[in-house]
C-alpha cells in the first residue's frame, strides 16, 4: 500500500488594530475571516494579536512593544507563518520582516495566495499571475529576502516560487504580456457572449463561500466545483437553465469578500463582465452568517463600482436549515431584543418590505423552497424576456 504524504500544514500567528474606524467587534470579525482564509490556504491559526492604535504605525503597523511580543511567541512556539489583517506597504514588510525574521504576509497577499491555488483554467491562472505581479513590483526589494530563505508554502505559490528575480523590468515585461493575453482573450470571451443568442442572462453574485454554486448545481442539474472553504470557484461557469420550459443562462462567478485586492478587481475583468452584461442579478446570502448583513453592503458596493447595482436584482438568503436566532427567555426582562434575536419569519418580512418583495428564503443544500425559487426566477426572467424580445411572448402564453 502506497502511504498518502502528509500536507505540511504551517503554524500561523494572526494580527490585526482595534481603531477609532474599526472597533473590538468589527476587528474580531475580520480576524475570523482572516482565520478561514488562512485554513483554506492550508495553514493552522495558533494565536492571534491585536492592538489598540489610533492608525498604524507607519513603519511596522503595530507598536514595537506589541511586535516584540509577537517575536517572542513564535520563537517559543515554532511559528513559520505570521499574516497581518491590513495590507502593509513595502517600508513596512520589510521593517517587521528585520524584527520577526520570519514569512510575513498581508491579507492581499494571502487572499492572491489562495486564488494561485484555486486557479485550475489558463484563463484564471493568467488573471492571478497578473494580479500577483502587480502586487509583488513595489515590494520586490523586501519580499525577495524571506522568498530566498523560506521557498514554498503559504503566500509563495505562483510566481517566485519557481525563480528568484530581482530584476524589476522583467517584472513588468511579464506584467505586459500578461494583459497582452488577457486582451486577446477577454475579445474571444466577449464573441461568445454575443454568441449566446437571444436568451436571457442572470447570474449569481454574492460573497464567498455563501453557497452559490451549490445552487448552481441543484438548478442546473450540472457539476461545477463547490466546497466549505473560501473562493472555492474562480473560473466563471455558464449553463443553460430551462423553467417552464424557458431557457436562459445562469453564470455562476466568483465570490466577493471585503477588503479585495484592487489587483484581483482588475484582472477579474472579464470574470465581472459576466455581471456588468447580465439582465438579472441573483444575490445569495448566506443568511446563517451572522454579519449577513454587512456582506451584503460589501457586494453592493463591488457592484457600484462596477455600474450593475441598478439592474434587477433578486436577493436568494440561503442556508436557511443552518440558521439559529438567539433566544430570549419571556421572562427576561433585562435583555434588549436585537437583529441577533430575530427570527427566520422575522429576517423575511424585514427583506420583503426592503426588497418590494423580491426575496426568496431557500436552502440550496437540503433544497427546501426550492420551487418557490425556481418560480421567482421564472417570473423576473419573463419579464425581462418580453421586454427584449417581445416577438418571442407567445413561449410565456404557451407554458402559463
Amino acid at each position: 500500500m502506497i502511504e498518502k504524504k502528509k500536507e505540511n500544514i504551517e503554524n500561523v500567528v494572526l494580527i490585526g488594530v482595534i481603531t477609532q474606524h474599526q472597533n473590538e467587534e468589527k476587528s474580531k470579525e475580520y480576524l475570523d475571516e482572516l482565520e478561514f482564509l488562512t485554513y483554506t490556504a492550508g495553514g493552522k491559526v495558533k494565536k492571534r494579536f491585536t492592538q489598540k492604535v489610533d492608525s498604524p504605525n507607519p513603519k511596522t503597523f503595530i507598536g514595537k512593544g506589541k511586535l516584540e511580543e509577537v517575536k517572542k511567541y513564535i520563537d517559543e512556539n515554532d511559528i513559520q507563518t505570521i499574516i497581518f489583517d491590513d495590507e502593509l506597504n513595502p517600508g513596512q514588510l520589510r521593517n517587521i520582516e528585520k524584527v520577526l525574521e520570519e514569512k510575513v504576509l498581508d491579507r492581499t497577499n494571502l487572499i492572491l495566495d489562495i486564488f494561485a491555488q484555486r486557479a485550475q483554467t489558463s484563463y484564471a491562472k493568467f488573471q492571478v499571475e497578473l494580479a500577483q505581479h502587480q502586487y509583488l513590483l513595489p515590494r520586490l526589494t523586501g519580499l525577495w529576502t524571506h522568498l530566498e530563505r523560506q521557498k514554498g508554502g503559504i503566500g509563495l505559490r505562483g510566481p517566485g516560487e519557481t525563480e528568484i528575480e530581482t530584476d524589476r523590468r522583467i517584472i513588468r515585461d511579464k506584467i505586459s504580456l500578461l494583459k497582452k493575453k488577457l486582451v486577446k482573450i477577454d475579445k474571444q470571451m466577449a464573441v461568445q457572449r454575443k454568441n449566446r443568442g437571444n436568451m436571457v442572462r442572470a447570474a449569481l453574485v454574492g460573497y464567498t463561500n455563501v453557497g452559490k454554486s451549490t445552487l448552481m448545481n441543484v438548478i442546473s442539474k450540472s457539476d461545477v466545483f463547490a466546497e466549505d472553504k473560501l473562493f472555492a470557484t474562480l473560473d466563471t461557469t455558464v449553463r443553460k437553465v430551462v423553467v417552464k420550459n424557458i431557457p436562459f443562462l445562469l453564470t455562476d462567478t466568483v465570490g466577493f469578500i471585503r477588503k479585495l485586492p484592487t489587483q484581483l478587481v482588475e484582472s477579474f475583468k472579464s470574470t465581472l463582465d459576466e455581471v456588468r452584461e447580465a439582465d438579472l442579478l441573483l444575490h445569495v446570502v448566506d443568511i446563517s452568517h451572522p454579519n449577513f448583513e454587512d456582506h451584503i453592503d460589501s457586494v453592493n458596493k463591488i457592484l457600484e463600482e462596477i455600474k450593475s447595482i441598478d439592474k434587477p436584482i433578486l436577493m436568494v438568503f440561503n442556508k436557511i436549515d443552518a440558521y439559529n436566532n438567539e433566544v430570549i427567555d419571556e421572562d427576561d426582562l433585562i435583555t434588549e431584543k436585537t437583529k441577533a434575536h430575530y427570527t427566520l419569519e422575522e429576517w423575511e418580512k424585514t427583506w420583503m418590505g426592503k426588497m418590494d418583495g423580491n426575496c426568496i428564503f431557500i436552502s440550496a443544500l437540503k433544497k427546501i423552497n426550492l420551487e418557490e425559487f425556481k418560480m421567482k426566477v421564472y417570473e423576473e426572467v419573463k419579464k425581462i424576456h418580453i421586454k427584449k424580445f417581445p416577438y418571442n411572448a407567445f413561449l410565456y402564453e404557451e407554458y402559463e
